[in-house]
């Protein structure tokens, strides 16, 4: 379990720093409203988005030990996580001012994964029937189908509901690595699984981006923080046999759900690109409105201009 533990920490910490590497990376790009070969060839160069891509792959390479090891609940919160070293991080490379409730969800996090490791047992199995790995690989399907319907609405309840989709997809990935068979080089391209890991990831993604495009960065990031963590968490338990250690239920159980809930207060932080690397747009210019003209009483015969401070004022002579 340490050895898990450990690596589900480090893969955190990689999530975490990623995101922020890939923001800042990002703000160096020329801005672009559309994906551009030179957009593209301008993140290729850029060294922090490789460096922040670079820890992604070595995060997730982490979790998957972490993924065999550990029961999925524990693993699902811990990375979920990442956000409250996300908002560290760009707090200190970014400039990011944290405010009181950052810091109270930081707080939340960081008791609730204490409470949620001193509560959780030993993993289930790593693997699972046949109509199992062909369930998730239908999961992926539908996602994607529901993905695409989806995508040709507008809204924020377009963009929630691409959150939980996008959810589904890494929900259905951390279960795949679960149970995928690795005992031969050659089982996992006649695993269903295999493919149902890939759709996921992939159509996660594009779910997640689509959201983004759609509402607004916090929303989309609790909804899709509810169907990732809760549906894994869920099925582990019922389908892999996962559980706490004995007579330490409460202590897993609330320590999951103030993990979830701090989770929720940072998931403004769930896409720092959105929220730091967009440059300020310019200022609308004003509207030309009609010209007023001030209306002044026509001059009398004998009126002199007042010199006395250089203004039109003008005074009576008196004759």
């Amino acid at each position: 379990m340490l050895l898990g533990l450990t690596t589900a920490l480090v893969a955190t910490v990689c999530f975490g720093f990623g995101s922020v590497f890939q923001a800042s990376g990002a703000r160096e790009a020329p801005h672009a409203d559309q994906v551009r070969v030179g957009l593209l060839a301008a993140l290729v160069r850029s060294w922090r988005f490789l460096f922040g891509t670079g820890l992604d792959i070595a995060g997730f390479a982490l979790s998957i030990v972490a993924l065999r090891t550990l029961p999925l609940f524990l693993v699902q919160a811990v990375t979920n996580a990442s956000l409250a070293v996300t908002a560290l991080a760009a707090a200190r490379l970014l400039g990011a001012r944290l405010h009181r409730a950052d810091l109270v969800g930081i707080a939340a996090v960081v008791v609730g994964l204490t409470l949620l490791a001193l509560g959780s047992g030993r993993a289930g199995r790593d693997h699972a029937p046949a109509a199992f790995h062909w369930a998730l690989l239908a999961t992926t399907v539908l996602m994607l189908l529901l993905t695409l319907v989806l995508a040709r609405r507008t809204g924020n309840a377009a963009a929630v509901g691409l959150g939980l989709l996008a959810g589904v997809g890494f929900g259905v990935t951390s279960l795949a690595v679960r149970v995928l068979d690795l005992d031969g080089p050659l089982d996992a391209f006649t695993d269903p699984a295999a493919y149902g890991l890939a759709l996921g990831g992939l159509g996660g993604y594009l779910a997640y981006a689509l959201a983004l495009q759609r509402g607004t960065v916090t929303a989309t990031t609790a909804a899709g923080t509810v169907s990732e963590t809760f549906g894994p968490a869920l099925v582990g338990v019922a389908a892999l046999g996962d559980t706490a250690r004995p007579g330490y239920a409460w202590c897993a159980l609330t320590g999951f759900a103030v993990a979830v809930g701090g989770t929720f207060v940072l998931s403004r932080f769930g896409e720092v690109e959105a929220e730091l690397g967009r440059p300020p747009e310019p200022a609308a210019p004003a509207r030309p409105g009609p010209t007023r003209v001030a209306r002044t009483a026509p001059p009398c015969e004998g009126d002199l201009p007042d010199k006395t401070d250089g203004k039109t004022r003008t005074e009576r002579q008196v004759p």
